[in-house]
């Protein structure tokens, strides 16, 4: 698909990010993959990972592709402090002859303000969740971020609740805009779930294991719910290594599951590649997301995009009146959403599902429809690239 540009010449644009890419940002993938042909994009970053899944053309990757002796000079001239940004950044922006900077996070948009400048590029800049919430809360960084809202040309941002934050720390209202995350939606067949009441309910949850996730309270809620129906619980995500705090939030989510007697109905499947994750979601009846703000303030920011793909396969969606998360499914027919940490609410959410088997199709009908004309990739890549277009032209 191309859209409509002066001429026919590219806009090339540098995607910055540290790594790419982190098993759980498959989001982020799916923003440059549906770029329509018109624009060409130039991936920037330290490291990479998971290219078996997430390989796209035009990778500039600093320990790959520069002298050891140029990777270790740019990282160590930003461990001294004497630069912010990636010197690498600036050499593949020029050599390509970029027009836009991409950021993605607003930490890594302030670094890159010098970057920026230095190369003549109009600056971009996504906030998707612990950036809107987490930094801002330290002095230093809310006076960052000022820096940046002056200096950037553009921040997007998931829905409309993010955005208000992000107008809220400082940042221009005629600045922030609102491009929700596009899901696959070819890819992702609509299978509306049937229940039958004398069948075992099937739970999914798939997160990694941090407080802002609620994991928890969903466990609770499952666990009165036990003495209703048949369970069966399965839990995709796990604590990312040598992180204390997401190690301390693992024991919990373990100890609720004893607590609860919930061993025996409970299958804790650890990080799984994406495609196994949406093979899962069609073995389940019910996807359970019951984010919460972080004692750290940390939030999703916008609307996990499990959420989004979830709703898109055809299943009920249990979640919270959480940031964007009521933007994502305002059109469904049934709301499944409690007030955040409100257990009692989870599990009347799952008693109207049990109680109105019947009512399921029409609502995953209006969820689906939704989803294709707010969070469809292609149409989203579309959006993207008329972002763009509306910066440069």
């Amino acid at each position: 698909m191309k859209s409509k540009i002066l001429g026919d010449k590219k806009i090339k644009v540098i995607h910055s990010y540290p790594i790419w890419l982190p098993q759980t940002q498959t989001w982020m993938y799916n923003q440059v993959r549906y770029l329509t042909d018109d624009i060409e994009s130039h991936i920037v970053c330290e490291r990479t990972d998971n290219l078996d899944q997430f390989w796209l053309p035009n990778i500039h990757c600093l320990n790959d592709h520069a002298p050891k002796w140029r990777s270790f000079w740019d990282k160590g001239l930003r461990k001294l402090k004497l630069r912010r940004h990636l010197g690498f950044l600036v050499e593949v922006a020029k050599s390509e002859e970029a027009s836009i900077l991409h950021s993605h996070f607003g930490q890594v948009g302030w670094a890159n303000l010098e970057a920026a400048r230095q190369s003549g590029l109009k600056h971009i800049v996504t906030f998707y969740g612990e950036d809107v919430n987490c930094y801002p809360q330290n002095p230093l960084w809310h006076k960052r971020f000022q820096q940046l809202f002056d200096e950037v040309n553009l921040i997007l941002c998931e829905g409309s609740f993010m955005a208000q934050c992000i107008v809220n720390l400082g940042c221009p209202a005629e600045k922030v805009k609102v491009h929700h995350l596009g899901v696959n939606l070819e890819q992702i067949k609509f299978k509306p779930r049937v229940w039958n009441p004398n069948e075992t309910l099937r739970v999914l949850i798939a997160a990694s294991f941090r407080e802002k996730k609620g994991i928890p309270y969903g466990l609770e809620a499952l666990g009165k719910l036990q003495q209703k129906v048949h369970l069966e619980i399965t839990i995709i995500g796990d604590a990312r290594s040598g992180d204390k705090i997401s190690q301390a939030e693992k024991k919990r989510i373990l100890e609720t599951i004893d607590k609860f007697d919930l061993c025996s109905k409970t299958r804790l499947l650890g990080y799984q590649p994406h495609k196994n994750f949406c093979e899962q979601a069609y073995k389940n009846h019910v996807f359970l997301s019951p984010s919460v703000t972080a004692e750290d303030g940390d939030t999703e920011g916008g609307a996990p995009v499990s959420i989004i793909e979830n709703i898109a396969t055809g299943m009920p969606v249990i979640s919270t009146t959480h940031c964007d998360i009521p933007e994502v499914s305002k059109n469904s027919v049934q709301n499944l959403l409690a007030p955040e940490r409100d257990v009692d609410g989870l599990v009347a959410m799952f008693n109207w599902l049990i109680n109105y088997p019947d009512q399921w199709k029409k609502m995953l009908e209006a969820g689906r429809e939704y989803l294709e004309q707010e969070y469809d990739a292609r149409k989203q890549g579309q959006r993207l690239a008329n972002i763009y277009q509306s910066i440069i032209y």
